[in-house]
């Protein structure tokens, strides 16, 4: 009886999801389901990377549509080779002007939603399998005004570093990926009228490969530049109270 190889990446319709699916369709897989909520940009990936391509239009963020993600899996011969969780959201401004629905629907996407899907996909994972995933620098320390964010972010690394530990005896890899500034959509690229530096800002193809590899050599933490490298570095050795300082120093023109 064959088994289909499959690899699930959320988030996949722009940016690091939709680089992901470039890469991942390099690998012996039988299928690449890409999840979203937007149904023309997932078929639409479909057009460009062929038959291969699986669109699951769902809204992680709805329950229902959530848990309905098992029941695609279930009584299908296959195993579940890659899951990239990559779907996140993101704003910039001070904690206490966010809505109450942003603050369910971010925390419910960015972290329910990798841990739900990572539950109902590991019982159709086998040895070799990976799990990335998307973080980010802001996990580190905490980070003023995309303060909700960076706490999600720092939540998702550690789970996924600790899951690592746990998933360790199935040959299983969870991998926590680190970037810092990624040039995608979801950047806000101004604020209160002003364009906004990033400094050390990556490409999504360079997010994605150092990613890939990083999952392959079994670590449980993907950092894609020196300039993060560094980063984790000076949380490590400066006390928070400093790096929230020097966070708040380089954004203040922006405020």
């Amino acid at each position: 009886m064959y088994v289909k190889k499959i690899a699930i990446v959320t988030g996949a319709s722009g940016g690091i999801g939709q680089e992901f699916v470039q890469e991942l369709i390099k690998e012996a897989l039988d299928e690449i389901w890409v999840i979203g909520r937007n149904k023309q940009r997932l078929f639409a990936l479909k057009d460009e990377f062929g038959e291969k391509i699986i669109p699951v239009c769902k809204d992680l963020t709805d329950r229902a549509d959530l848990l309905s993600i098992s029941d695609l899996l279930k009584g299908r011969d296959l195993t579940v080779k890659w899951l990239v969780n990559n779907a996140g959201t993101a704003k910039m401004a001070p904690s206490t002007d966010l809505s109450f629905l942003e603050i369910e629907q971010t925390i419910d996407l960015n972290c329910k939603a990798p841990i739900t899907l990572m539950n109902i996909c590991i019982p159709f994972m086998e040895k070799g399998s990976k799990i990335l995933n998307i973080s980010s620098a802001s996990a580190f320390q905490p980070v003023p005004f995309i303060n909700l964010y960076a706490s999600t972010k720092a939540f998702e690394r550690n789970y996924s570093r600790a899951l690592n530990k746990e998933l360790k005896s199935a040959g299983i890899t969870v991998t926590a990926v680190c970037p810092s500034w990624v040039d995608t959509p979801m950047l806000t690229k101004e604020l209160n009228g002003k364009s906004i530096r990033f400094p050390g800002i990556v490409t999504p193809e360079k997010v994605v490969k150092k990613a890939l590899k990083d999952a392959k050599k079994g670590k449980d933490m993907s950092i894609c530049s020196l300039y993060v490298k560094c980063q984790h570095i000076n949380v490590k050795l400066l006390p928070q109270t400093l790096t929230m300082k020097i966070w708040l120093h380089s954004i203040k023109k922006y405020l």
